[in-house]
């Protein structure tokens, strides 16, 4: 059996890419998307003696940088709001994730997708970035088949009817 820090070494080197890039989509920002998964990946390591099934560390990781990634929005929404009683003329920087999100069209789906409700938000981009089956994503957001389904449909609506039918 393998110790912990070589089990995480093993996980880092193969998922933290995704990962990263699961985090940029939810966060839209680069350098908050590397600090979450980051976070994600050292809560896993001081757990790792009581994970009951090691196999399931991935799920693990999908988990806390999702719900990382919640917590990094509710601070900027916060964050948003003391900034703009103090002077509301002022606004946040821009993301420091422009350069990786540099094609127009790209922008415009993932605006889109930031607008929608979070979980819709949360399972269009597992689904369809990701890859995952709905009971994936089920497992990792902790929700029935059911509402992944719901979810999924209606985000998908509303996509279509934000970005007018672009292909």
């Amino acid at each position: 059996m393998m110790n912990a820090d070589e089990a995480i070494t093993d996980l880092y080197s193969a998922h933290h890419t995704e990962m990263v890039r699961l985090a940029v989509l939810l966060v839209r920002d680069q350098l908050l998307a590397e600090d979450v998964v980051q976070d994600a990946f050292i809560t896993l390591h001081r757990r790792w003696d009581r994970l009951d099934d090691p196999a399931g560390a991935v799920g693990y990781l999908h988990r806390s940088v999702v719900n990382g990634c919640r917590s990094a929005q509710r601070r900027r929404v916060v964050a948003t709001r003391w900034i703009q009683r103090q002077d509301p003329r002022e606004s946040l920087a821009p993301g420091a994730d422009d350069a990786v999100l540099a094609s127009e069209r790209r922008d415009r789906v993932l605006d889109a997708l930031a607008d929608l409700p979070r979980r819709q938000r949360e399972v269009l981009t597992l689904r369809y970035y990701r890859d995952m089956s709905e009971e994936e994503i089920a497992s990792v957001l902790e929700i029935s088949r059911g509402s992944v389904k719901t979810h999924a449909s209606r985000g998908a609506a509303a996509l279509r009817a934000r970005l007018g039918g672009e292909s």
